[in-house]
C-alpha cells in the first residue's frame, strides 16, 4: 500500500484551497496512493484569532461541506483521506482532524489537546480543547491522530501510546518567525526535536505541513516526513515545495 503526504499552498480563498485538495487527491490516487494526508487546518489555514463571530463563519461542522466533498472524492478514488480541519461545534471551535474511508464514512475524528493553537487571550469557552486520543482499524493498521503541538506534550503522547497504534497521522502547521523557508535551520535546529518526540511516541509517523504566505499565518513553510518508530527519518519532502511525499506503508 502507498500513502501520499500532501503539501499544498493555502490561501485566504477557502474554496480555492478545497479545490486544490481535491485535485491533490486525484493526483495521488492516479499514483496509486491509498492513504492521502493533508496538513493541519488544511482548507482554511491557521487563521483563527480572538473574533469568535468571524471564526465561526470560517470554521465548519464535522461532518460538513468540506468533509462531504472529501468523502465524495474518497469514494470516487477508493482512498482514505486524512486532513486537519477548523471545526465548529456551536458554540465551540476546535483544531481538529478527520479520517475518511473509501466509502466516504468518517472513521476517526480528533480534537487537538495542546492549547497553543489558540491565542493567549482567546476565550477558552469558545476555543476549546479535545480530551481524548482514539484510534481506528484500517487496512494499514491501527491509526491515530495527533496535531502539531500535541506531539510535544508528554501526557498526550502517553495517551497515544496507550492506544497502541501502528501508524500516527500528524497534520501540522509550522513556520519560522521571519517567514523563511530555511532548510538548514530546520534540519539542524527543529527536525531533531520532532524525531526525538516520535521516538518517545514509539510509532511510525506520517507528517504533512502546508505552505502559506506570511500574512496568512506567519508563513508555514511546508515539508512532509515519514519517520520510523525509533525516530529515524525514512524520507522527506523539502521545505517550500508544493507536491506530495509518496511512501510505502
Amino acid at each position: 500500500m502507498k500513502a501520499a503526504l500532501v503539501v499544498h499552498r493555502v490561501t485566504r480563498d477557502i474554496e480555492h484551497n478545497v479545490c486544490t485538495m481535491l485535485s491533490a487527491v486525484q493526483d495521488a490516487a492516479r499514483a496509486e496512493a491509498e492513504l492521502i494526508l493533508f496538513a493541519e487546518m488544511a482548507s482554511t489555514g491557521f487563521i483563527n484569532g480572538d473574533d469568535p463571530e468571524r471564526d465561526r463563519a470560517i470554521a465548519e461542522p464535522i461532518p460538513g461541506p468540506t468533509t462531504d466533498r472529501l468523502a465524495v472524492s474518497a469514494r470516487e478514488h477508493g482512498a482514505w483521506i486524512g486532513a486537519g480541519m477548523f471545526e465548529r461545534d456551536d458554540p465551540a471551535l476546535y483544531d481538529s482532524a478527520v479520517l475518511i474511508d473509501p466509502t466516504g464514512r468518517i472513521r476517526l475524528t480528533y480534537r487537538r489537546m495542546q492549547p497553543n493553537w489558540r491565542t493567549r487571550d482567546a476565550d477558552p469557552d469558545t476555543y476549546r480543547l479535545g480530551d481524548r486520543v482514539t484510534a481506528a482499524e484500517t487496512p494499514f493498521g491501527r491509526v491515530a491522530f495527533l496535531l502539531c503541538g500535541d506531539l510535544f506534550d508528554d501526557d498526550t503522547v502517553d495517551r497515544l501510546r496507550a492506544q497502541q497504534p501502528d501508524l500516527l497521522l500528524f497534520p501540522f502547521a509550522r513556520c519560522f518567525n521571519d517567514g523563511a523557508y530555511d532548510q538548514r535551520r530546520w534540519d539542524e535546529d527543529e527536525l531533531p526535536e520532532y524525531l526525538a518526540r516520535v521516538r518517545r511516541a514509539g510509532v511510525r509517523t506520517l507528517m504533512a505541513n502546508y505552505i502559506a504566505d506570511p500574512e496568512l499565518d506567519g508563513g508555514s513553510f511546508g515539508g512532509a516526513m515519514d519517520v520510523a518508530a525509533d525516530g529515524t527519518l525514512r524520507s522527506s519532502l523539502a521545505l517550500g515545495v508544493v507536491g506530495a511525499l509518496r511512501v510505502d506503508l
